[in-house]
Parts: structure tokens; sequence; C-alpha cells
């Protein structure tokens, strides 16, 4: 019994997340690690990835954990910063295009991966944290610069609403906006739709 409290001790010290190495570093062996799996202590989320059964970790976790260099994309993006009230039935990730597709294939969370250009990755990436976790997302600047980036893939309130509220949030960087539709080639869009609010 006096085990199962340190590995739980140790899962919610990573957030829920634990690999097989971790496991191992704690002096489980595969063997052990498999008896967890039988008696439904533990649950594997993916190959060399696992979760406590009864606690299950939040989303933005377990892909912060999975993927470490992915980034909370557009809708889910808009999600976290009040820009839409619209939940996306995937979480939206954006993902180096050179990667390997496969691995974003997981039964839980489900996740919608973007594969974008490697130079288009880093630009405005920020962090936040959640349960103890550093988890990558795009400021709300860039985030714009993405809702007028894929225009098309979202729909329209969704699209109009993030414009007006991004308008009236305190917290926005014009300038950054600015910089942002420099590197993305749309300064004319991001005129044309959200200068008509500033």
């Amino acid at each position: 019994m006096i085990i199962i409290e340190k590995i739980k001790k140790e899962f919610r010290q990573h957030g829920g997340v634990l690999k097989t190495s971790e496991l191992n570093a704690m002096g489980l062996s595969s063997r052990q690690i498999k008896k967890l799996l039988e008696d439904d202590v533990l649950s594997r989320i993916k190959c060399g990835f696992y979760e406590l059964t009864d606690e299950m970790p939040q989303e933005e976790v377990i892909i912060a954990r999975l993927f470490p260099q992915a980034v909370i994309f557009l809708e889910s993006a808009l999600m976290h910063y009040g820009y839409t009230d619209r939940i996306p039935l995937a979480l939206q990730i954006a993902v180096d295009k050179n990667s390997k597709k496969n691995q974003y294939d997981i039964n839980y969370p489900a996740i919608e991966p973007y594969y974008l250009l490697p130079k288009f990755i880093e630009v405005g990436v920020g962090t936040m944290e959640v349960e103890g976790v550093k988890v990558r997302i795009y400021n709300r600047d860039r985030t714009i610069c993405d809702v007028l980036r894929y225009e098309n893939k979202l729909e329209k309130e969704v699209f109009s609403c993030a414009i007006r509220r991004y308008a009236r949030d305190t917290k926005k960087n014009v300038r950054r906006l600015f910089e942002y539709a420099e590197i993305f080639n749309i300064k004319k869009k991001v005129q044309t739709y959200v200068g008509v609010w500033l």
C-alpha cells in the first residue's frame, strides 16, 4: 500500500502523467508496471506513457508530456483566452510538419494536429501552468493571427467573436500583432478585420 501512495505522489508531481523510464527510475520493473495495469491502478495513455486510473490529468498536461514541442493552437487557445465560448471537439495543437504523423494517433485525449513549417512553430509561443506542468500555448496576439490565417476553418460566429473579444482585451499587444502579421504576410487582413475595432 505504501508503494501505491509513493507512486500516486510521483504522478501528482508530474501533472498526472509518467513515462516508463520515470517509473523505472522509481524502482518499478516492467513486470510490476504490468501488474499495476492489470490491477487497474495505472492506465496506458500510449506506448511508454501512463496515468493513474482514478485520477485523470487535464488534457493539456497529457499533451505537454506526450508531445513537449506541441503548442496549444487556434480554437483551443481561443478558449483559454476567453475569446470563444465554443469548446472544440478536439484539442488543437500546432506541430512541426516534419514530425512523424503516426505519433499523434492516440485515443485520448482527442487531438487535432496542425502541421506547420518549422519557422512558424516558435513565433509567439508562451506558456501556461496546468497542475504544475508548463504547457506551451500561443500568446493572444499570435492566436488572432492564426484566426485570420485559418478563417475558412472556423465558423463565422467563432471568427467574429474572437476578433471582437481580442479588440476589447486590455492584455492585447497591437504592436506585436502587427509584427506577427508581417511574418505571416497577413498585414492587410489584420488592418481590415482587427483595425476597425482598435
